[in-house]
């Protein structure tokens, strides 16, 4: 910041670009990283250990969920906040607030950045931890897919339960149906016997001829 006027400060906050504003998203450094890595902050992402220093919430430590670069906060696990409407959503909290007590190294561009200006001892140290955090990563993953996978098969096993129950429930409203349609036929009147109708024969005209020879 070049102004010493907290107007100008405050304007250059929230009209500066991306990139800049990725930038201020960072947190101290705990006493042990800070003589480690020789930093006194670093900016924050998701999987960084963190613990709150200010708040309602002071004294919670756990790793960031998310972090929004345009409004400026960060979004904490096991922190929300209730609704008026009764909805629980995460709690979000300002990166100033916060002090980080482990670093997600798993970001390569992250490693390269942190050893600089180190010793060989320290960047060593530094790509070990990130192979046992890309380990536990793995080991994650693969224990969320088991259980997904062992939900599928329970869902596909109700589903094949519920089939034949549905199967029987058809069938027997099929026999009703035809006991109901047997039923109906049964009580159903019989036919009337048809009535002979005798045609009645009109009377023969007589000819004029049988007339001029009776006279």
């Amino acid at each position: 910041m070049k102004s010493i006027k907290p107007g100008k400060q405050r304007k250059e906050l929230f009209n500066a670009p991306l990139h800049k504003k990725r930038k201020w998203i960072s947190s101290h450094l705990e006493e042990n990283l800070l003589l480690k890595y020789d930093r006194r902050g670093i900016p924050v992402i998701e999987g960084d250990t963190v613990k709150v220093m200010r708040g309602s919430f002071k004294g919670h430590e756990d790793k960031i969920a998310s972090v929004n670069v345009k409004k400026d906060y960060v979004e904490i696990e096991g922190l929300t906040m209730t609704k008026a409407d009764g909805k629980k959503i995460a709690k979000p909290i300002h990166p100033s607030n916060l002090l980080i007590t482990k670093l997600n190294l798993t970001d390569t561009w992250r490693r390269r950045k942190l050893e600089k200006s180190l010793s060989e001892e320290t960047k060593k140290e530094i790509e070990k931890e990130a192979e046992e955090q890309l380990r536990e990563m793995e080991e994650e993953q693969k224990r969320i897919e088991a259980e997904e996978k062992l939900l599928e098969e329970a869902k596909e096993e109700k589903e094949t339960v519920a089939e034949p129950e549905e199967k029987t429930e058809e069938t027997k409203k099929d026999a009703t149906k035809q006991k109901k349609d047997a039923t109906k036929k049964a009580e159903k009147p019989k036919t009337k016997a048809k009535k002979k109708t005798t045609k009645k024969t009109p009377a023969k005209k007589t000819t004029t001829k049988k007339k001029k020879e009776e006279k």
